[in-house]
């Protein structure tokens, strides 16, 4: 049984590897904030923390014999990955704290012409960790599988519409929809996290999937389960490379994104669509190794739809 701190341990993915290591009764989890909350919960106890001072910081991980840190820190440019950056030091300062897991949480670096800010951020966090004697790691997910049973499936992140919108009966496919897909439930990450946590040396990279499958495929399985034909439009790759997508209903209720960036967005994610980049191959693939490990299947999450 080791401690492990959560930096970013409030947010979508933070609450929920928080969940898992609680639910193994294996380790102590505590989760870093910058603020502390009104009624400190017991079992998953939060800390307030100020990001900025890395010898504070230090003596956080010290005081509480943290050995491991997980970052669920949200990056999304310079400011947050120097957010991040700051708890690598103060983890290579701490004289408990021997292991990190870098905060990623998705796909591989995007060749350079498809980088996106946060892309570009977490580069800057490896850069500062390989600099250190931290024994370090970072997961690959594929897409979320959470998205596609909202609001109806027990999950921590904030909706996201991409390709397939269930509610409105509508798909904006990337490509031909026939490229392997690998999406992930965010309570099976945390799983596969938990389970990297016992073993005795690290990889630089862990890969995981509740499933693979095909964008077409999703669409299909949805529109049997509702018993309705989808309105499905296809963004081809020239389109996509231009920065563009074919909106879609449910943009105006995600207003936290501006419209214009979700376009943007939904164009380069459906070019790592094409590519592979959200595609987890089974060789790779921790699911082999922790076979005891049981996912959720995407028809599983659809399924939350039914009569709906």
């Amino acid at each position: 049984m080791v401690v492990i701190a959560v930096p970013g341990g409030t947010g979508g993915v933070g609450r929920t590897i928080m969940d898992a290591l609680r639910d193994s009764g294996k380790h102590t989890a505590i989760a870093l904030s910058r603020k502390a909350p009104k009624t400190q919960d017991p079992i998953n106890p939060i800390l307030a923390v100020d990001y900025n001072d890395v010898d504070a910081l230090t003596k956080v991980l010290e005081d509480n014999n943290v050995e491991v840190v997980i970052s669920a820190i949200f990056i999304f440019d310079e400011t947050s990955s120097a957010t991040e950056i700051n708890v690598v030091k103060a983890a290579e300062k701490s004289k408990t704290t021997t292991r990190f897991i870098i905060s990623n949480w998705g796909l591989p670096t995007p060749p350079e012409e498809l980088r996106l800010s946060p892309q570009k951020a977490r580069l800057a966090v490896i850069a500062a960790i390989s600099q250190t004697t931290l024994e370090w790691t970072q997961f690959y997910n594929g897409f979320f599988l959470d998205y596609y049973g909202m609001p109806y499936i027990q999950s921590y992140l904030n909706p996201v519409t991409f390709v397939v919108d269930v509610a409105n009966k509508t798909a904006v496919i990337p490509g031909t929809g026939d490229e392997p897909v690998s999406l992930t439930y965010t309570r099976d990450l945390g799983k596969f996290v938990v389970a990297v946590l016992g073993l005795k040396e690290w990889e630089r990279e862990y890969c995981c999937r509740s499933e693979t499958t095909t964008w077409n495929k999703v669409v299909k399985r949805a529109e049997e389960i509702v018993g309705v034909k989808f309105k499905i439009t296809y963004d081809d790759v020239d389109m996509l490379k231009r920065g563009e997508s074919t909106e879609m209903p449910a943009y105006p209720s995600e207003s936290y994104i501006p419209k214009a960036a979700i376009r943007v967005l939904q164009a380069m994610f459906g070019l790592y669509s094409v590519y592979g980049l959200f595609h987890v191959p089974e060789e790779k693939a921790l699911n082999g190794k922790f076979p005891e490990i049981e996912t959720i299947t995407v028809d599983e999450v659809l399924d939350h739809w039914k009569g709906k």
